[in-house]
């Protein structure tokens, strides 16, 4: 018997799958295709998601090949107007690498994959679709199966609907550096608020750009696909001589979240529990941090005999969480795609003073393994780069640690790591002499 069985071998899976691996349990890892989907799907993640890819030991690798970027994200109308900015961070951000970076998926799945390939007790087995959970001999077994989880439909969750449901065309092109038009294009990602199209432009990397093109009442679903349906609403930009498509499809983003992420030894992350609409780019980042979150319960229960109960308060820390998320995102969307001129144009003079300036949140997690108390308990820690020069989760790895003054909490964990000293100016703009890190990083307890 296995100790986890993953379903789904995307960017989640894959990511718990070399989480579960680095913490000498055993994993299969079942997907139904035999190779990576070579088109690019999502196309950012933020300085937490890089940092979890920190504790795999893979960060430098898919930093070399991602797009790091201190630009930040600008809602603009279609006069040029700057609405709104999601600001970007010159230089390392608070967890000790950029806050914002941009890839082609294919890509970081390889290299997610190739660092599974680490560890012998993990097991993957491609071309597999496990369409009855029963079959699998594990004690746990993972759902990131996206929107379709067949574990979704074993576990019976209620899905709750926050209310976005819009369809749009999302074109990637390869575009040519040496084309003066596309030298013109902004590094920064821009959401163009114009009611007769909203669109969102985002610079990939190298010479990846992606349009995200609101679909219209009288658009033909069936023919937007098509170059010449589509090059026309980029004239404002490109136009074919500028640029080759890689890709052209439709989508509808939604915004939904289940309730119901557990039942018995059935788990669920990513796609399957919650889904994203891309206005923040914050759907797979969500992913990223359940795998975090759901990690390092399963090495306490299943490796070091933690109580099964532990595993309740991955839903409950979780959920709250990425709900903040998605209602941003909603209130985001909300202001890129009005499509009513009237309203469009009042929307616009609430912004006639200047752009509105706006940061990731940064939410609690929901009641669960923590002290009942007000942030920063249930909010990540920062990373600081320690003295000899390492990064604090080096020093850490997958344990819990005590940072500051270390006396006043080392008895909670006798376990944990301590670091006198560590955060200790963090600490003290907030009042606070020491902190207990979970091994996710988020704060479990303040002195």
């Amino acid at each position: 018997m296995k100790d986890v069985a993953i379903l789904g071998y995307g960017p989640v899976g894959a990511l718990l799958a070399n989480l579960l691996g680095q913490a000498g349990l055993s994993v299969a890892v079942y997907e139904r295709e035999t190779e990576v989907f070579p088109l690019p799907r999502a196309v950012h993640f933020d300085g937490e998601v890089m940092r979890i890819f920190q504790s795999t030991g893979l960060a430098d690798h898919i930093a070399l090949a991602a797009r790091p970027s201190s630009q930040g994200m600008h809602f603009v109308n279609a006069s040029d107007q700057t609405l709104l900015v999601r600001r970007g961070i010159e230089g390392p951000g608070p967890h000790g690498w950029p806050n914002n970076w941009y890839f082609h998926q294919p890509f970081l799945e390889q290299v997610l994959r190739e660092g599974v390939g680490r560890f012998p007790h993990v097991e993957v087995h491609l071309g597999s679709e496990i369409t009855d959970v029963n079959e699998l001999d594990a004690r746990c077994i993972v759902g990131c199966d996206g929107a379709r989880s067949s574990v979704r439909r074993a576990i019976g969750s209620r899905q709750r609907d926050l209310g976005l449901h819009q369809p749009w065309l999302v074109v990637d092109l390869l575009c040519d550096p040496s084309s003066p038009r596309v030298k013109t294009l902004p590094d920064y990602t821009v959401q163009f608020c114009d009611p007769a199209r909203p669109m969102t432009i985002v610079n990939v990397g190298g010479a990846r750009r992606r349009w995200e093109i609101m679909l219209m009442p009288g658009d033909d679903p069936g023919r937007l696909t098509e170059p010449d349906v589509f090059w026309p609403m980029l004239r404002r930009w490109l136009d074919p001589r500028d640029a080759r498509i890689e890709r052209a499809a439709i989508y509808t983003f939604h915004s939904l979240v289940q309730e119901g992420w557990r039942k018995g030894n059935l788990l669920l992350a990513g796609d399957a529990c919650h889904q994203t609409p891309p206005f923040l780019g914050q759907g797979m980042c969500a992913g990223m941090r359940d795998a975090a979150n759901l990690a390092w319960k399963l090495m306490a229960v299943l490796r070091d005999g933690a109580p099964d109960s532990l595993l309740d308060t991955y839903e409950s820390e979780r959920r709250p969480h990425v709900e903040t998320f998605i209602a941003l995102a909603v209130k985001l969307g909300a202001v890129l795609q009005e499509t009513d001129p009237a309203k469009a144009a009042e929307r616009d003079r609430r912004f006639a003073n200047g752009a509105e300036m706006f940061d990731f949140p940064q939410p609690q997690l929901g009641p669960g393994c923590r002290a009942e108390a007000p942030p920063p308990v249930g909010t990540i820690f920062p990373q600081p780069r320690l003295a000899d020069g390492r990064l604090m989760d080096e020093a850490i790895g997958s344990r819990f640690a005590v940072v500051g003054e270390i006396e006043l909490l080392a008895d909670r964990r006798p376990d944990a790591v301590t670091l006198p000293g560590v955060g200790a100016n963090w600490l003290a703009q907030r009042g606070l002499r020491a902190a207990l890190l979970r091994p996710d990083r988020y704060i479990a307890e303040v002195a």
